[in-house]
Order: C-alpha cells, then structure tokens, then sequence
C-alpha cells in the first residue's frame, strides 16, 4: 500500500469537513464543521494565503487523513507559548493530522503516516531542525501514534487545547534531522 500526499485545494473541503464531523475526530479537533467555518479555517491554506501546510493523505491514490505541517517561527504566539514551557529550536516544525475514516483507526496507519510526513519534512524544508509535537495528554491513540513513528516525548507543556472541554496537559515529542553519516573512502 503506497501512501502520497498533496496540497489540500478548496474541491477537498467537502471532504475535510466531513471528517471533521467524525467523533473520533471531533472529540479532539473540536472544530466548527459549518461550510463556513471550514472555508474560513481551511480556504486561506489552498490558495496560499496561510503559511502552514494542509496535506491530503491518500493510501493507493484513496484519500484517507489530513496533515498540517507548519513552521513555529510562522505563528509567533504558538512559539512564545510553547518556547516558555520546553526547548524549541528556531527552526523546528510541528503537524497535526487526523485519519478521517474510523475504520483505519488501529490498523498502524497513523505511525506510518507520520513517519513518512517526518521523512519528507527534512528535504520539504532544508533547513529544518526538528519535528516537535504537542499533543494532549488524554489523546493516548495519537501520541502512542508518534512514538510508534519514533518520536520522543520531551516533556509537558500546558498549552491551550483544541477541545474547550480539556484541561491544558500537552505531551512535547520530537525527533530531530538525522545527522548524515560521512565516511572516509580514500586511502589512509
């Protein structure tokens, strides 16, 4: 099973709002699901107006998840917020992702999303550092998605939640650039 992805556009809307409405979507997005409110949230991304990143996941060529990936340094009051509470590089990353059908809820699919998006972030963005997500702390399915993709919780933040209804604990995980390994073939 093959997984790509590509730029949400504003045809995919529909879509996204549809797993937008998913309960085990919508327990932890918490997000308006009016047409209105996904065009006002999503819109700006497709025509490049917003600086993150909406991704559509597809699994042999079937659209399946959403991922958001941004810069920190593009939302300056989601760094200063998260840079009081743990070690952020300047150039860090962070992706927040749904699976929009329940029915791929534990079958491993999340991990290996998450994996190849964390893949492709480093030659995505050259200069990024690391891949650093808060998550909350009651979301076990995600981030036991995250460490299953080989992220490490590097601490707790208490950052505002997507679900009103949540108190403010947030796992930190990150996994940083892999260093390139250099090798000396020429004669000693």
């Amino acid at each position: 099973m093959v997984i790509t992805w590509r730029r949400v556009t504003e045809g995919d809307l529909g879509l996204v709002r549809q797993w937008l409405m998913q309960p085990h979507v919508a327990r932890w997005w918490s997000h308006d699901t009016s047409v209105e409110a996904v065009a006002r949230d999503f819109g700006p991304a497709t025509r490049g107006e917003e600086p993150s990143e909406d991704l559509l996941v597809m699994l042999d060529g079937a659209p399946v998840a959403l991922v958001q990936r941004c810069r920190f340094a593009d939302y300056p009051d989601y760094l200063a917020e998260m840079t009081d509470q743990v070690e952020l590089p300047e150039t860090a990353v962070t992706i927040d992702y749904l699976l929009g059908d329940p029915a791929r809820v534990g079958q491993g699919l999340g991990p290996r999303i998450i994996r190849e998006i964390v893949a492709a972030t480093w030659t995505d963005h050259a200069d990024a550092s690391a891949v650093v997500v808060p998550v909350h702390a009651a979301n076990r399915a995600s981030w036991r998605a995250l460490e299953k993709a080989g992220l490490l919780r590097i601490g707790t933040a208490e950052l505002t939640p997507d679900n009103p209804d949540d108190d403010r604990t947030h796992y930190v995980y990150r996994i940083d650039r892999p260093v390139s390994e250099t090798r000396n073939d020429s004669p000693g």
